[in-house]
Order: C-alpha cells, then structure tokens, then sequence
C-alpha cells in the first residue's frame, strides 16, 4: 500500500522506522533481530536507506524485500543519484517492483565520503526532482516520498529557495514528505507553517532521532540535525562521562518532544533507529501508553 494512503487512512498518528543496509553478514544478523523485536510495535512502514556501494545496494533490496514478504511490515527503499546512472536506477526500481515494493524515497543523495562537492554520474540525474519525475513517468505504481530540512538544506541559498525546491518535488509527483532530524520542535512547527504557506499541502512526517551517546551530538550536527537546544546540550555535558545516563536522558527527551510534535499535530513520527531497537521501543511504547494525541490540534498533517 502507498504511504500516502497510509497517513491519509489512519485514524491516528503513523509510526515508522528507518535503519541502514548492513556492511556485513554480522550487522545484516543484528538488524533483523532489531526488526524483528519492533514488528510487535506495529509500524505503519519502515525504511532503508540506500548504500552508494554495490553490496549495500542490494542489501537494501534485500532487506526491505525481507520486511515486506517475511514481517509483513510495509517497507520503502530509499533511492538516490549518488553514483548511478538513470539505467542503473531504472534496474534498481524494475528489482523492487519486482519484489513487491511499493514506495521509494527519492533522494538526490550526499557526496560519497571524501568528496566536498556533489558530482552527478555523467550518465546520471542531478536532483532528486529529476528522479522523482523518472519514477512518475515510467513507474507508475509507485508512491514517493521526498525529504525536509526543517533548518535549511544545507546547499540552500535561502529558506525561501529551500521551500521553492521543496514545492517542486512535491508538484512533480512526491506524496509526502520526512524531514531531517531536528531537537528543536519549534524548527519543525515553524517549517510546516512556512510550507503551508508556500502551498505544500502533502503530510510532513517528523524525522526523530533520540540521542544515545554524548558523542552522537557531533554526527547529529553533521546529519544536518540543526541546532541542539543550550539546556539538553548543557545537561548532556553533564553526563558525558556517564554513557547510560546519557542514553537514559536521550530517551526522555525524545519521548517529550515525541509527545509535544503529536499534540500539536504532527501526523506521526519516523524514527531514525541507527539499527537498535532498546530506545525506539521504549519511546513509542511510552508515546502509546500516554495517547498525546488525545486533544491534538490537526494543523500539521
């Protein structure tokens, strides 16, 4: 089924899950045991991302194939330009219409490690509107999903340019959106009202990511996660000798700012889970408990 249909159909908030192709055989065993342990949360959907190498390619069609066939989890493949040419992602969507698969995230995609600049494959598509217009036009079945940057791309001009991008990936055929993550729900609030605004009328799924080490902050900020509010940054200092009470302080926030985004609207959460399930399941299991959507305000879906 279509994720767009999903949200659109649900009598509450959706929550989904993303985890990363494993490079090994070793990571490929721990992932399944981390999906299998969140299969009883019942999910809307779950994601994997899209390795620019050829091995974690196909462990992405693997795995996502896996969670639909066998969990019976509805699952979305990312999909990016990074090193492909429109053949290649032609092949690569043919596998998974072929799997069964039903949704793709349509990314343009970060520079493979060790370059600063982005450089599309010569033979390849330069911005993810482009691939979302290829999927449109010669994939039809699919639905396609678009990503957010609730503080700005970081290539982006300008919040205004940001969102004139943003609407053409939505114009040209994207039925929802997920955005980066972010710890400060403001950004998110105030982003849904800018693209309101600016006539982007899709749901836009907040992305979270709770915090589980002191030294994840870095890789945050470098995930384009945005701004850490001083007083969680100033309290995860204070615990950064203590690695549990730093995971224990990064689940609460998480479950709160989890709570605040329903309440006031948010049509769900997508969880960034690193391939662990402990913290995913105790902040949804949490969130399930409290019901924070008892008195939601509907503004942000």
């Amino acid at each position: 089924m279509k994720i767009d249909e999903i949200i659109a159909g649900s009598d509450g908030p959706v929550f989904s899950f993303e985890f990363f192709p494993p490079k090994d055989d070793a990571g490929e065993a721990k992932l399944r045991a981390a999906l299998s342990e969140l299969r009883d949360l019942a999910p809307a959907f779950a994601s994997v991302t899209y390795g620019a190498g050829g091995s974690t390619r196909d462990r992405t069609l693997e795995i996502t194939k896996w969670l639909k066939a066998d969990l019976g989890i509805e699952a979305m493949a990312h999909l990016t330009c990074v090193g492909a040419s429109a053949d290649e992602l032609r092949g690569t969507l043919t596998r998974l219409e072929a799997g069964g698969i039903e949704n793709v995230l349509a990314l343009r995609g970060d520079p493979p490690v060790g370059q600063s600049r982005w450089e599309p494959h010569p033979e390849g598509l330069r911005y993810s509107v482009e691939l979302i217009d290829l999927i449109r036009g010669e994939f039809p079945g699919f639905g396609i999903g678009a990503a957010a940057f609730p503080e700005v791309h970081p290539e982006a001009a300008d919040p205004l340019s940001d969102l004139q991008h943003l609407k053409a990936k939505v114009d040209h055929g994207a039925g929802f959106l997920i955005t980066q993550l972010f710890l400060d729900n403001e950004a998110y609030f105030r982003f849904v009202d800018a693209a309101r605004f600016a006539g982007i009328e899709v749901p836009i799924l907040p992305g979270i990511m709770p915090i589980t080490s002191y030294a994840q902050i870095k890789r945050i900020s470098e995930l384009g996660g945005g701004t850490v509010p001083p007083a969680l940054l100033a309290e995860l200092e204070k615990r950064a000798e203590d690695p549990e009470s730093v995971a224990d302080l990064g689940v609460a926030y998480a479950t709160l700012q989890c709570a605040d985004l329903l309440a006031n609207g948010a049509p769900g959460i997508h969880f960034y889970t690193l391939n662990r399930s402990p913290a995913t399941r105790a902040i949804l299991t949490a969130l399930k408990l409290l019901d924070p959507t008892a008195s939601r305000k509907p503004v942000a879906s």
